[in-house]
């Protein structure tokens, strides 16, 4: 598999909180996204990769050739959107414009405007523009995706894109990264992180679940779907199904739980029923199972 991105002994240490990644490999030419709950560490993975803020220890190699995330080289070829704050709250969409303009070689000012009047947010032309801090919290996400996009870069990073956005803008989102794929031909990649896969899943090839800080599965999403199988049943036959569900629900009538799918012969002559997860049931399953295990 050829990685965009790959870290190994990568290690971020907090007073009460420490992210421990021994190896990851982000594909190249897919959308890898980073699901778990908040305070899992995506956010914090995501910076020390984009060197936000410095790793504690360990080493990572972009593209299979950079080592120094400070490089202007390659920085011009990542995208990085921040979950809030990414622009000051003062500024307005000509400022954006111009602070863009002047950081990145490739960012495309027509393109940012066009960008903008298509995900409903001010450009820099709006009649009494307003400022960030007088915009919604889906609207600055907007704006600042909006001059993420405008850029030409290999590698797009975002963090959680979609948490403020309505469901029709996450859809967009969704089509949008899409087509930043489709237009790189297998060159251009993307990571974004997110808590709520449920809206956002037809985004994603690569997914990398996380829990306090560690990397607890990853794969591509058809091949996790493939390993891991929704059982269904009774709950009068629940006792008997138990030992084989990583993670489960039961009530007085029903239950369900996730399980491998190399135990789905035992299940189904339990009598329980087996289906093929979608990512945002394969998402609660393994972070309950997870949470857990802790």
């Amino acid at each position: 598999m050829d990685s965009v991105i790959s870290a190994k002994g990568f290690t971020k240490k907090y007073s009460k909180f420490t992210l421990d990644v021994p190896e990851l490999d982000i594909p190249k030419g897919f959308a890898t996204a980073l699901i778990g709950a908040n305070g899992a560490g995506k956010t914090t993975l995501i910076d020390a990769l984009c060197g936000i803020i410095h790793a504690t220890s360990g080493e990572v190699t972009y593209f299979n050739k950079y080592k120094d995330i400070d490089s202007t080289e390659l920085r011009e070829k990542i995208g990085y959107c921040a979950s809030s704050g990414f622009f000051p709250q003062a500024w307005k969409a000509k400022d954006i414009a111009i602070s863009m303009e002047l950081a990145y070689d490739s960012f495309d000012r027509k393109k940012f405007e066009e960008l903008c009047g298509q995900l409903e947010v001010d450009t820099e032309h709006t009649k009494k523009a307003r400022a960030m801090y007088k915009q919604s919290d889906g609207n600055r996400m907007r704006t600042a995706l909006a001059a993420v996009f405008a850029r030409e870069t290999e590698l797009m990073v975002l963090d959680e894109p979609g948490s403020s956005l309505d469901p029709l803008m996450r859809d967009r989102l969704c089509d949008r990264m899409r087509e930043y794929l489709d237009d790189g031909e297998g060159e251009k990649s993307i990571i974004f992180s997110t808590h709520n896969i449920a809206d956002m899943e037809n985004a994603a090839d690569y997914a990398v679940f996380m829990d306090a800080g560690k990397i607890i599965e990853q794969g591509f999403v058809e091949d996790l779907k493939e390993k891991y199988v929704i059982a269904r049943g009774e709950s009068a036959g629940y006792d008997e199904v138990k030992g084989l569900l990583l993670s489960h629900n039961c009530n007085r009538t029903v239950f369900d739980g996730l399980a491998l799918s190399e135990n789905q012969e035992k299940l189904s002559e339990m009598g329980a029923a087996c289906e093929r997860p979608t990512l945002q049931q394969l998402s609660i399953g393994l972070l309950k199972y997870a949470e857990e295990i802790r």
